[in-house]
């Protein structure tokens, strides 16, 4: 059995990327809900980079698709008593990254790639991997 509260660092990164996304939610909701016309559940297609809601929207989605790999990982690590230290070091850098990727996101609008965005979110992605990385070697040993 895991000893769960060798974890307590790593459970309040889970809590505080659960709490982004849905500040993140409300944020691109009420951004779009201000739009005079605005649809729920519809983004329209000719938004871009340059409007603020394409941004929140995306900066949401992009945090939901990232989410799976990052809870999973995480469960998996924790629930195969991989280094409680490591677990929790990886899950800073990516909780981190993912906020200064949302930062940026909603500061900058560019359609340039890589934009500065785009270094967080490499690096949120790279410790990502380590965490997944992580959790399967302790499953083999």
């Amino acid at each position: 059995m895991v000893d769960l509260s060798a974890y307590t660092g790593s459970l309040l990164w889970l809590g505080i990327l659960l709490l982004m996304v849905m500040v993140q939610w409300v944020i691109a909701s009420g951004a779009k809900a201000k739009r005079p016309g605005a649809i729920p559940g519809v983004i329209p297609a000719e938004l871009g980079h340059g409007d603020f809601v394409f941004r929140a929207w995306r900066t949401h989605q992009n945090t939901v698709e990232n989410l799976g790999t990052i809870l999973g990982g995480a469960v998996l690590a924790i629930l195969a008593g991989a280094s409680p230290v490591w677990v929790n070091v990886l899950l800073t850098i990516i909780v981190l990254g993912r906020l200064l990727h949302m930062i940026l996101y909603y500061s900058i609008a560019t359609e340039k790639n890589p934009s500065p965005r785009s270094w967080f979110f490499i690096l949120a992605w790279l410790a990502n991997l380590a965490l997944i990385i992580l959790g399967i070697v302790a499953v083999i040993k």
